[in-house]
């Protein structure tokens, strides 16, 4: 497999090669790491003239914007642990004629990433569409990894969901039931294990303001989101990192903490094109929302620094 191609792949078994179990597996000191969502290459024109499903024919400003944040996170000392994307890595659904070279370009910009940051890929509606098959699966997972893993980072256990099973698996049947066996038996292991911290990633959040809040596109059904949150709060799940809202939302549910990050690419809000750093210490995580223009040029708070010198 070659360089560049191992560096989109690095999913795979079930797990992430980046990282080893036995080396991982214990806590080690603080740590951060970067995540992002929603580059999004072709919404921002489809967007702007009305025509959001067909309309992404260009997407010149998202390579731009994915650039800085690739710049951005370089710049950074200490570097990250690794850079996760959430999910919608490019706006052409599966079947649509620009997703091949939408795809392409995007990983030209984040092949440019540091060599000693791993790049983790979440799987999002417009990557496998809003009703996946078995095929635009297979898709997803021969371009970026697997669609579902987990990992261990520094003592921190991470999962990371294929949301969009939760949300209409109607084509693909099976494919759901491995990946709810599958979770069933992960939760079960961060239950036993008691890490530190588990931690998981997903491209539609549970919720954007209230556990109990009402269904619509941007949430999970609500009663398999209550049964996912105390699957996951039973498992000592300590935070849900997700995007697809283009806009910066979550609220807690116990102490559960759902984070929603706005998009590198177009904002459907008032939030900038930006960056989330999350921060891990023995007892608690902490996160920030940059702006790519602040990130770039100021890198991470002194407050968050500290953070990481804690012993």
């Amino acid at each position: 497999m070659s360089e560049a191609r191992e560096l989109f792949l690095r999913a795979r078994g079930r797990t992430f090669t980046s990282f080893n179990e036995d080396a991982e597996s214990q806590w080690k000191g603080p740590f951060y790491f970067i995540q992002g969502a929603d580059p999004q290459f072709g919404l921002m024109k489809s967007w702007e003239i009305g025509e959001c499903d067909y309309g992404g024919d260009e997407w010149e400003q998202e390579i731009r914007l994915t650039e800085e944040a690739v710049q951005a996170i370089n710049k950074l000392s200490p570097k990250p642990k690794f850079f996760v994307l959430c999910g919608d890595l490019v706006h052409s659904m599966p079947g649509i004629e620009w997703k091949e070279d939408q795809e392409k370009d995007l990983k030209n910009v984040l092949q440019k990433t540091h060599q000693d940051i791993p790049l983790v890929f979440v799987s999002g509606n417009h990557d496998i569409g809003n009703a996946p098959t078995p095929e635009t699966i297979q898709a997803f997972c021969n371009s970026w990894g697997d669609d579902y893993f987990s990992f261990w980072v520094g003592g921190v256990f991470f999962l990371v969901l294929n949301s969009q099973l939760f949300f209409d698996a109607s084509k693909c049947p099976e494919l759901k039931e491995r990946h709810d066996r599958w979770l069933a038996s992960q939760l079960a292991i961060a239950e036993e294990r008691k890490f530190k911290h588990a931690i998981v990633f997903q491209h539609i959040p549970l919720f954007l303001q209230k556990a109990d809040e009402d269904n619509n596109y941007f949430n999970i059904e609500k009663s398999l989101r209550q049964e996912l949150l105390q699957m996951f709060h039973k498992a000592g799940i300590n935070a849900v990192f997700s995007g697809h809202y283009h806009r910066n939302a979550g609220a807690k549910y116990n102490d559960l903490d759902m984070v929603v990050t706005s998009a590198i690419g177009c904002q459907l809000g008032k939030d900038t094109h930006g960056l989330r750093v999350v921060v891990v210490t023995e007892d608690k995580i902490v996160h920030k929302y940059y702006s790519l223009n602040e990130l770039n040029a100021n890198g991470l708070d002194q407050e968050l620094v500290d953070l990481l010198k804690q012993k």
